[in-house]
């Protein structure tokens, strides 16, 4: 099942949606420039230059690092699973808050879900990676404000492809098992605690976005809204 697109309208230019794609995009290049490939993803140096580590994150060093790994992915497949999510639930979340909310509300997102994983396992060494935190915020904040909206998915199974409207509860749960896999498979850089990244995130969302989304569409989404 792989989205394609919202059926909420948009009134204008997503350009915080595109300016944290492409910053994700340019992050992921230079993260490699320190060893890896664009199809390998960045070595373990790149991503210990980047990603934020809980351990010294509990001890106040390198505190700018909770900022710049949530911009870096390990894997060219996260990277594009997670910006295609941002793609699909940003934009219209950015329209329903304005861009400087929208900004401050994801980013936060993120930084909550990074200081989530310092409180759980203060003690870990590993680099934690990706967007997954914010971009859950997008998603969380989504389901509140649009409980009954659907998204027009390209569903895949054997012997069979074809397009969906899948409700949003669907995509979340999507999202957390993309998630999942991402940690269990090393595909997000993290090993287990990226699954905080999503719980951080998704919380945070759900919880900050009623005050913010002050222009958010009256009315039911409908088929309509794709034509």
């Amino acid at each position: 099942m792989i989205p394609v697109k919202a059926n909420i309208a948009t009134d204008g230019f997503p350009a915080v949606t595109v300016g944290l794609i492409v910053a994700n995009v340019v992050m992921y290049i230079v993260a490699t420039a320190h060893g890896g490939s664009l199809i390998s993803g960045p070595t373990a140096a790149g991503l210990a230059r980047y990603g934020a580590v809980a351990d010294t994150l509990a001890h106040g060093h390198r505190l700018g690092t909770a900022l710049s790994s949530m911009f870096v992915h390990a894997s060219i497949v996260a990277l594009a699973v997670n910006l295609l999510f941002l793609w699909i639930f940003g934009n219209t979340i950015e329209d329903a808050m304005g861009p400087a909310p929208f900004a401050a509300f994801v980013l936060i997102g993120g930084i909550v879900a990074v200081a989530l994983d310092v409180v759980v396992d203060p003690d870990a060494h590993g680099p934690l990676v990706g967007a997954a935190g914010m971009i859950a915020a997008a998603v969380g904040g989504y389901a509140v404000v649009y409980p009954r909206a659907r998204t027009l998915s390209l569903v895949v199974v054997p012997y069979f492809w074809g397009v969906a409207e899948v409700p949003t509860w669907a995509m979340i749960a999507l999202f957390a098992a993309v998630q999942v896999v991402f940690a269990a498979t090393g595909l997000s850089g993290t090993g287990a605690p990226a699954y905080l990244d999503y719980v951080g995130g998704l919380a945070f969302g759900v919880a900050a976005i009623r005050p913010l989304a002050t222009r958010r569409k009256p009315t039911p989404p409908t088929a309509a809204a794709y034509r």
